[in-house]
């Protein structure tokens, strides 16, 4: 695993969660150091994992600090289409498909989908078969696009 190309993924995971620039640089800037000074760690074949494990307990924390409510309502970048207006259809029926998904399953969506993490390292972040992540991201895809069909009718 190259470090240097996990740093963007990690920032882009932070910020999803945090929407915050600032705190997201600064929590990925503690998550290397924190994976970097670990000296217990020495599973070779699980160290993305392990980092997005550092990530994921660092956000977690900085919401406990400060009791800021979670909330994952992330930017979805679109396709460039034929018709601009249909790109902006598009996308109010994305996000209202989107926002009723839980908060796990956009995590899901993002970590596989946005920042290519490979399927078991998924797995392991969320202590289940690589099978079940791909049952999971199945099913979430097909609540998307249910629900994306049934926006686009009514």
């Amino acid at each position: 695993m190259n470090l240097e190309d996990q740093y963007d993924r990690i920032f882009k995971y932070l910020f999803f969660h945090l929407h915050d620039k600032h705190a997201a640089e600064d929590l990925t800037q503690e998550a290397f150091l924190r994976f970097l000074g670990s000296r217990t760690y020495r599973d070779e074949n699980r160290q993305l994992q392990y980092l997005y494990t550092i990530a994921r307990n660092l956000c977690r924390q900085y919401y406990r600090d400060r009791t800021i409510m979670y909330s994952l309502d992330e930017e979805v970048d679109f396709p460039v289409m034929e018709s601009f207006e249909q790109t902006l259809i598009d996308q109010v029926v994305l996000r209202e498909a989107l926002q009723k998904l839980s908060p796990e399953e956009k995590e899901m969506l993002f970590l596989r989908y946005v920042n290519d993490v490979p399927v078991p390292v998924i797995s392991g972040l969320y202590r289940i078969s690589r099978f079940a992540v791909y049952r999971k991201l199945r099913s979430i895809l097909q609540k998307v696009r249910v629900e994306m069909e049934a926006n686009q009718d009514g």
